[in-house]
């Protein structure tokens, strides 16, 4: 399963970031006589469509100083090339430009790999992130008027056992509010023009995209100390054993009337323990680039290390390019960010209606930190037992008399 999610995300990503690298063949020039060689109103509708044209006509338009008249005569140009021969010239990477520091991706004074960018962010990005999340809260409403609320069998103790001391649900409870505050301030980011604009006006959006900017920035501090601290707190009870087969086979209790054993946590609850982890580490990594672009650079050296393990070649694309600008590596770090908090916004939402409405009891584990022990021993069992066994034994200590 993590091999699939990985080749989609990267395949995602690959879609948009590698578009200008890929060597499509050009179609049939169409006729553009009646234009004096520019372009027509069909390769403008192509070009709209995504397809790809031969645009020689102006990559090649980048003047000929040798042909060219002097400046001093008739129609002479500065060094043989016109204003627009030159932009021309730097728009398609052929102009001749010399730097002193920065190596071959600072000639690159023009780059258009943003219209790449801007279109996937557009399209797919949109369309797709958008139809996860509707998809994933429209299973959920199904699976509740199927199955109902999972209830607790039998009568309530009154007797509470701590499941998560304070300290535990001030991590989980950072983690979770920056989570839904990054969550939420990049979707207004990505769908405020098209869901905010149109209706509420451009001023108005335009003020919902401020503020979210400098609360995404912001909060992204809090969201990854708290990553930090939960990773610490929970790994060692989190490492898959035998017991987490046992609770796939029953479906964790959810589907049908049985309640596997579990620990601390259960199968469940370790999936998304680790797609927190996972996802969120990459997110956060991601983020860093985007704020220190300059400094955290990911994607050259990531695809240097892919091409040398072959993986490219074995998904259908070639080399991957090693030499990337600034603009380039923040475009490709700004699509991995989103596709990967689209995967981990989904896998959220499926994990607070478990903790709400989903499970009877669920909330108040991290709500007072208390739970009944008929709830803790329907869901964790064996953590119960290693619970009052403890209590059991610090009792015992503690009553006992010395010897005389």
């Amino acid at each position: 399963m993590p091999r699939l999610i990985f080749v989609f995300v990267l395949k995602l990503a690959l879609m948009c970031g590698l578009s200008a690298y890929a060597q499509d063949a050009a179609p049939t020039a169409p006729d553009r006589s009646a234009t004096g060689g520019a372009q027509t109103l069909e390769d403008i509708m192509a070009r709209q469509r995504g397809e790809p044209i031969d645009d020689r006509f102006r990559s090649e338009a980048t003047g000929n100083p040798d042909a060219a008249a002097a400046i001093n005569e008739h129609l002479g140009t500065l060094g043989g090339q016109s204003d627009p021969e030159l932009w021309r010239a730097l728009r398609y990477n052929s102009a001749d430009i010399r730097v002193s520091a920065g190596g071959e991706v600072a000639t690159v004074l023009v780059q258009d790999g943003g219209m790449s960018w801007l279109t996937f962010r557009e399209g797919p990005l949109r369309q797709y992130g958008g139809w996860l999340l509707l998809g994933t809260m429209g299973a959920l409403a199904l699976f509740f008027l199927l199955r109902g609320r999972v209830r607790v069998d039998g009568e309530q103790t009154g007797r509470t056992v701590t499941r998560f001391e304070f300290i535990e649900r001030l991590a989980h409870w950072m983690l979770a509010g920056s989570f839904i505050l990054l969550g939420v301030t990049g979707l207004l980011t990505l769908f405020g023009r098209v869901a905010i604009q149109p209706y509420l006006g451009k001023d108005v959006n335009s003020l919902l995209l401020i503020g979210s900017k400098w609360i995404h920035n912001s909060v992204s501090w809090a969201f990854m100390l708290a990553l930090i601290m939960v990773f610490f707190m929970w790994v060692a009870h989190n490492i898959p054993n035998k017991l987490d087969l046992v609770w796939i086979k029953q479906f964790g209790g959810i589907v049908g009337k049985k309640h596997p054993p579990a620990k601390k946590f259960n199968a469940g609850q370790k999936v998304i323990f680790w797609s927190v982890i996972l996802f969120g580490a990459s997110i956060s990594i991601s983020g860093l680039s985007l704020l220190f672009p300059y400094e955290l650079p990911l994607f050259a050296k990531t695809f240097s290390i892919l091409n040398d393990l072959g993986l490219p070649q074995w998904l259908g694309y070639g080399a991957l390019p090693t030499e990337l600008a600034p603009q380039e590596e923040m475009q490709l770090a700004q699509l991995w960010h989103a596709i990967v908090a689209f995967v981990l916004m989904a896998i959220i939402i499926a994990h607070i209606y478990i903790g709400t409405v989903g499970m009877e009891g669920a909330y108040d584990a991290m709500g007072t930190g208390e739970v009944d022990e008929t709830w803790a021993h329907q869901h964790h069992s064996i953590w119960l037992e290693e619970v009052q066994e403890k209590e059991r034994a610090k009792s015992g200590t503690t009553g006992a008399t010395p010897a005389e």
